[in-house]
């Protein structure tokens, strides 16, 4: 079974999701049987490399919030991560264009690290406070991820993998994708946010039964 994710690195919720959801799939009957693609999803298309003003101001101008309520909105983000088992250090994180960190995940998902290279991405950002939109933040963090160095650099000075992050959008407009973090169970079956972990145990399991033939007994 085929399950794709749309996602952006520095969204919170998509690593919130991503927990929740791999929490539901390690309790799955059928989980090596499942295979797991990180597809492209912008949140700021026209974001520039690094924004000089911190998140919670961004969150304000986005959401149309008083600075108070940003505030409150940061934290509660932060409190749920918690519950996860993320901390989130949102006070220091760097928003920025995420273009070039999706073209970076389609490579290593050609080398089997794709999971390893978004976990690194995603900490980095809602953690480290890392500019996950500058080029070298980027090549050094996919390299302590395990992708090769020369290859990093020949995407992230040429135009590699930039219409697979194209496509990926496409398809989620297709799909009407309207936010992140969502999950597309063999394009069956969809779960939109960060939900509960039982949530994606019943999407699994329904997935499942509507994609795979009856066994004889």
């Amino acid at each position: 079974m085929q399950i794709e994710i749309w996602s952006d690195v520095v969204c919170p919720w998509c690593a919130i999701g991503k927990r929740r959801f791999e929490a539901a799939l390690a309790d799955f009957a059928h989980r090596d049987d499942v295979d797991v693609w990180w597809r492209s999803y912008e949140l700021d298309p026209s974001a520039p490399r690094r924004r000089p003003e911190p998140l919670v101001e961004h969150l304000a101008d986005k959401y149309e919030l008083d600075q108070q309520r940003a505030q409150e909105f940061q934290d509660f983000m932060t409190s749920m991560a918690a519950e996860e088992g993320l901390a989130f250090r949102l006070d220091i994180a760097q928003p920025g264009n995420t273009f070039d960190a999706h073209r970076l995940l389609h490579l290593a998902a050609e080398r089997g690290l794709q999971d390893t290279v978004k976990e690194r991405f995603l900490s980095a950002y809602l953690r480290d406070g890392e500019a996950v939109g500058e080029p070298e933040v980027l090549a050094r963090l996919a390299g302590e991820a395990g992708l090769d160095a020369g290859e990093v650099e020949a995407v992230l000075t040429g135009d590699a993998y930039a219409d697979a992050v194209r496509t990926d959008q496409r398809a989620a407009r297709q799909l009407g994708v309207s936010g992140v973090p969502f999950f597309a169970f063999n394009r069956t079956h969809g779960v939109s946010g960060a939900q509960p972990p039982d949530v994606f145990a019943q999407a699994l399991d329904e997935a499942w039964a509507t994609t795979r033939p009856l066994e004889p007994v």
